[in-house]
C-alpha cells in the first residue's frame, strides 16, 4: 500500500488518541467499582493492554490481515513505516475487547487468569472475525456482496470491536456469577453505589473525545477523511445523551454512558449516514442502554457490573443493522448498504464473540479458576491482589 508521511502521522495521531480512551475504560471503572477495588481496575486496563500488544503482534495481527514483523527493521522503513503505524492503530481496536470486558466481571475475578484470557481473546477470537470483515479473509465479504448485493459495512466497529468485546464480557460475567451479596436469597437486589461519580464522569469525558480519533482515524488515510464522519459521530452522541438522560430520570450513571452508547452504535454506518439518522441511531441507543441495564441488573440478575452487555453488546448490534438502516438512500444516506448483510455480519459477529468467549472462560473456570475467594472478595481485589489501597486512610499507621 503506497503512502505518504501524511498519512503515517494522519494515523498515528488516531492511534494515540484511541491509546487516550483507554484511560477513559479505566476512570469508568474505578468510578464505578466500589473503592475497594479501584486499584485493580486502573491496573487491569493497563496490564490488558500490554497482553493484548503481545498476542496480537505475535498472532492476532497475522490471523486478520496475514502480515507480520519478523523481517528486517530495514524493510520495515517502506512508506515511511506505515504498516507499523497501522498494526498500532489497530492494536489500539483490538485492545478494547478486554477493556470493554473488564467493566462487566470487575470486583471478583482474579487478575492473572484474566490476562490469559486476554491473551487468547485478542490472538485468536477477535482477529478471526476482524479478519473476515475487514481484511475479506475466507472470502466473506465476497460472498455478502454476491447474496445481499453488498459487503457487511462496518466502518469503526461497531459490531466487530464493541458488539464482539460486550457478546465476550457477557460469557465472561455469566461464568463468574454475581458479587457476593448483590442479590439475596429472596430475590431482592442490594444496591452496590458507583465509589465515585466524577471519575466516572472523567472517564466518560474521555472515552467521548477519544472517539473521534476512533471513528474519523478510521479512513486510515488522510485522503478518506470526512467531516461527516465527525459530524454524525457528535450527532449520535448528543442523541444517546439526551435521550439517557430523559430516560434514565437525571441518573447521572446513566447520562453519562448514554453518549457512549450513542458513540458505540453509530461507529458502523458514521460514513454513510445522514447526521439526522446518527441522532436517531444514538437517541434509541441512549435508550436501550438505560432500559436493557436495569432489566439485565434487576429483573434477570446479571451481575455485568458496569452494564458492557447492554452498552457494547447490544448498542454495538444495534449499529450494525442501523447502518443497514440509516444508511440506505431512502432515509438520506449515501446508499451502498444491505440490510441483510448488516444482520447477518452481526450475528456471525455476535455468534463467534459469545462462543468464543464462553469458551475461553469455561476452560480458564475448569483449569486454574476465574474467581477470588469469598475473603478476597469481601477484602477487596485492591488488598487481595495488589496489597495496596487507593485510599491511605483504609492502611494502618504505625
Amino acid at each position: 500500500m503506497s503512502a505518504n508521511s501524511s498519512d503515517v502521522l494522519f494515523i498515528l495521531l488516531g492511534a494515540i488518541m484511541i491509546l487516550a480512551m483507554h484511560a477513559g475504560f479505566a476512570f469508568l471503572e474505578l468510578g464505578t467499582v466500589r473503592k475497594k477495588n479501584q486499584v485493580n481496575a486502573l491496573v487491569k486496563i493497563l496490564t490488558d493492554f500490554a497482553v493484548s500488544a503481545i498476542a496480537y503482534f505475535f498472532i492476532g495481527y497475522g490471523i486478520a490481515y496475514g502480515v507480520h514483523f519478523f523481517g528486517p527493521a530495514a524493510e520495515m522503513t517502506q512508506n515511511h513505516g506505515f504498516e507499523l503505524v497501522k498494526f498500532f492503530f489497530l492494536l489500539t481496536f483490538a485492545a478494547a475487547i478486554p477493556a470493554i470486558v473488564s467493566g462487566g466481571i470487575a470486583e471478583r475475578a482474579k487478575f492473572h487468569p484474566q490476562s490469559a484470557a486476554t491473551f487468547l481473546l485478542v490472538g485468536f477470537i477477535y482477529p478471526f472475525f476482524e479478519g473476515m470483515m475487514w481484511n475479506n479473509n475466507f472470502g466473506v465479504q465476497d460472498l455478502f456482496k454476491a447474496w445481499f448485493g453488498a459487503p457487511f459495512h462496518d466502518f469503526a466497529g461497531s459490531v466487530v470491536v464493541h458488539a464482539v468485546g460486550g457478546w465476550i464480557g457477557l460469557a465472561a460475567v455469566l461464568h463468574l456469577g454475581a458479587r457476593r451479596g448483590r442479590y439475596n436469597k429472596e430475590g431482592r437486589v442490594a444496591a452496590h453505589p458507583p465509589s465515585s461519580i466524577p471519575f466516572l464522569a472523567l472517564g466518560a469525558w474521555i472515552l467521548i473525545v477519544g472517539w473521534f480519533g476512533f471513528n474519523v482515524m478510521s479512513a486510515q488515510k488522510i485522503e478518506g477523511i470526512s467531516g461527516l464522519v465527525a459530524m454524525n459521530s457528535l450527532m449520535a452522541m448528543v442523541g444517546g445523551t439526551l435521550v439517557a438522560t430523559f430516560v434514565g430520570k437525571n441518573d447521572p450513571g446513566f447520562i453519562h454512558n448514554g453518549p457512549l452508547a450513542g458513540l458505540v452504535a453509530v461507529c458502523a454506518g458514521s460514513d454513510i449516514m445522514h447526521p439526522l439518522g446518527a441522532l436517531i441511531v444514538g437517541g434509541i441507543a441512549g435508550g436501550m442502554f438505560v432500559y436493557l441495564f436495569t432489566i439485565t441488573q434487576n429483573k434477570w440478575k446479571i451481575d455485568d457490573v458496569l452494564g458492557v452487555w447492554p452498552l457494547h453488546g447490544i448498542c454495538g448490534a444495534w449499529g450494525g443493522i442501523a447502518a443497514g438502516i440509516f444508511g440506505s438512500k431512502a432515509f438520506g444516506g449515501i446508499g451502498g448498504v444491505s440490510i441483510l448483510a448488516q444482520i447477518v455480519g452481526t450475528l456471525m459477529g455476535i455468534s463467534i464473540a459469545f462462543v468464543g468467549g464462553y469458551i475461553v472462560y469455561g476452560v480458564l473456570k475448569k483449569t486454574v479458576g476465574i474467581r477470588l475467594s469469598d475473603e478476597e472478595e469481601f477484602n477487596g481485589a485492591d488488598l487481595s491482589i495488589h496489597q495496596i489501597s487507593a485510599s491511605p486512610e483504609r492502611e494502618t499507621n504505625w
